[in-house]
This record gives structure tokens, sequence and C-alpha cells, in this order.
């Protein structure tokens, strides 16, 4: 699996060579964060997708949060790559893309736009349902600010709090629903021609 990861995240960058696209590091910060850290619950509670949070739950949530810029053509993940962060795009945009590759002859490969995140919009909710693996690839078209949650934390905070868990499952569902409506506009289009 790591070596398909690999050619994908290759195949990706080879495409955008003219705008070479750099890779999110790794993060290595310890949750949860510390208050100088984590980003402000008034920053979380913007996003309808916490809509249903309490005051404690938003501010367990913000200490596993950190804001992070990125520049223009940086692959934020790669399809097939784990899912270890919940993002949540602040300012920017940043376009989804689905790459088929025969894996007999890689020569064969394809590469769909299926999607763009704008503000105030959730990505890699991939991180949140098993089996925690991205389904698509990432990347920031214009420089952009990002929130990022450490899913691991997440998930142990929704073991403690059942009522978190049924509403972030809640906010999944309605996420993917509205993303398979999208995607249904757009077969509908490309079948249209």
């Amino acid at each position: 699996m790591d070596t398909r990861i690999g050619q994908m995240r290759r195949i990706f960058t080879d495409k955008l060579s003219k705008n070479p696209c750099k890779s999110v590091q790794s993060v290595s910060s310890v949750y949860p964060l510390s208050e100088e850290e984590m980003v402000s619950t008034e920053l979380l509670r913007r996003y309808p997708f916490f809509g249903f949070l309490n005051p404690e739950q938003l501010r367990q949530v913000a200490m596993m949060t950190e804001e992070r810029e990125l520049p223009k053509n940086t692959i934020l993940f790669t399809i097939g790559e784990k899912a270890e962060m919940l993002y949540f795009l602040v300012n920017g945009r940043i376009d989804l893309h689905y790459i088929v590759e025969d894996k007999h002859l890689p020569e064969l490969r394809k590469d769909f736009h299926i999607g763009s995140i704008n503000p105030g919009e959730v990505l890699a909710i991939s991180a949140l349902v098993e089996p925690y693996e991205l389904t698509s690839t990432a990347v920031t078209t214009t420089p952009c600010t990002i929130l990022q949650i450490h899913a691991a934390s997440l998930h142990q905070l929704c073991e403690q709090d059942h009522d978190l868990a049924y509403g972030l499952q809640k906010q999944i569902a309605k996420t993917a629903m509205e993303r398979l409506h999208a995607t249904r506009i757009l077969l509908a289009a490309a079948t249209a021609v």
C-alpha cells in the first residue's frame, strides 16, 4: 500500500510540475495542546459542524486543534494514506482529486477533479470513519489557512463522551450526503455531454 501511495503522490506531483507541489509534513505536536497553542473556542464555534457542542466539549476539541498556514500547491493528503487529521478550511481553496491507475500498467492513469473545498467546509472525514483511509488527494489552489484536529485524540474523547460521538456521527453523515449529492451532479453533467 505504501508503494501505491508513493506512486500516486509522484504522479500528482509530476502532473503539477509547472507549479511543484509541496507535501505537508507530519505533525509532531503533543495533544492536548496548551492553552497558548490551542485555537480559540470562538473560532471553532463559527463552523456549523460544531454547532451541537456544549462549551466544555468545544474547549476539549479546541485543545486538540491547531491552525496552520499552507502555500499554494501544497498536497495536504493523498488518496490511500492513513487519515490522521480532520481538517477545516479557514480561508483559501482546496481541490479534491481522485486518481485512477491500472496497477499493471501505471502509465494508464486518469486524474479526476471531484470537487473543491471552500472556507468553512470540512475535509478528511475519513479520519472519523473506519478504516480511516483517505479517499481523495487534496491540493491547495491558493494560499490557505486550515484547522487540523488530531483524529486519535478525538477518538479518545468520543470514547469518553458518547453525546459528542453521536453528534459527530450525525455531522459526518450530513457531510457525506452533501458530497454524494455534489458527485451525482458532476456525474450527471459528465454524462450529459
